[in-house]
């Protein structure tokens, strides 16, 4: 590939930065309006191009049940880009990875708040798995953060 083909690839977006958003999707966010850790995720987020409405909710289950996350696949703060849900505290590589495969789920999801993840200290050697979340609520590996 020239450098010009490649120049100009990048720069209409059709090649980026692994982990970073081809093009300015854009997110819903659902979070409390006291939690720091969903602010960075929400951070970061923007910091990899996505573009972010954020809505703080003082009741989280309504919105929670309203895109389909499972009980189980609970995290604090819940988001929607293209019609999938992303619970929690979602590497910004795996959205990019979401956005480009389209998968056949309702989502994906990282439960509860583990430590390092992005919002939680953002530790890149952070290893845990982001769940692919199908539509009867069961979940699978769709990611392994840290793992390279």
């Amino acid at each position: 590939m020239t450098r010009r083909i490649f120049a100009t690839l990048v720069a209409v977006g059709l090649l980026s930065t692994p982990g970073m958003a081809i093009a300015a999707e854009e997110m819903t966010m659902w979070k409390s309006p006291w939690c720091g850790c969903c602010d960075a995720w929400a951070n970061g987020m923007r910091t990899a191009g996505y573009r972010l409405t954020v809505e703080n909710r003082e009741d989280m289950s309504p919105v929670k049940k309203q895109v389909g996350v499972p009980a189980a696949m609970e995290a604090c703060h819940t988001a929607v880009i293209d019609g999938y849900f992303v619970e929690g505290h979602v590497p910004v590589e795996a959205v990019a990875k979401l956005m480009s495969e389209r998968p056949d789920i309702a989502g994906i999801a990282v439960p509860g708040m583990p430590a390092g993840s992005m919002g939680m200290g953002d530790d890149p050697n952070a290893r845990y798995d982001v769940l692919a979340v199908a539509r009867d609520g069961t979940g699978s590996v769709f990611h392994q953060a840290g793992v390279r």
